[in-house]
């Protein structure tokens, strides 16, 4: 049975999951980005707080990089979004995520 999962995964290096395609008021547009981004922040907040249990002495720059990042994006995105609502727009949100195996 690993031979075959081997195999399949050998024989496809990448695959593209469409995770958002449509049309959203900006109510339901500022749900989906925030909770997006907030399983993000949480997953770099459980990597980092998993890496210093082990090492208490690891700065975990990556990760503190990361969730400043993705706070950032979240605050940027709440001002757009909060000018779309102001002015009744619809918004179009397109994601597509981007597996690729790495050897």
């Amino acid at each position: 049975m690993e031979t075959v999962l081997k195999t399949s995964i050998d024989s496809k290096l990448e695959q593209k999951i469409k995770l958002i395609d449509g049309c959203f008021t900006s109510s339901e547009a500022t749900d989906i980005i925030n909770n997006i981004l907030d399983v993000k922040i949480n997953f770099h907040k459980i990597q980092r707080l998993s890496r210093t249990e082990g090492n208490i002495n690891d700065a975990c720059e990556y990760d503190n990089g990361r969730i400043a990042e993705l706070i950032d994006s979240k605050q940027e995105a709440k001002s757009f979004l909060t000018n779309a609502r102001l002015y009744d727009k619809k918004l179009k949100i397109e994601s597509i995520v981007t597996i690729k195996v790495e050897n």
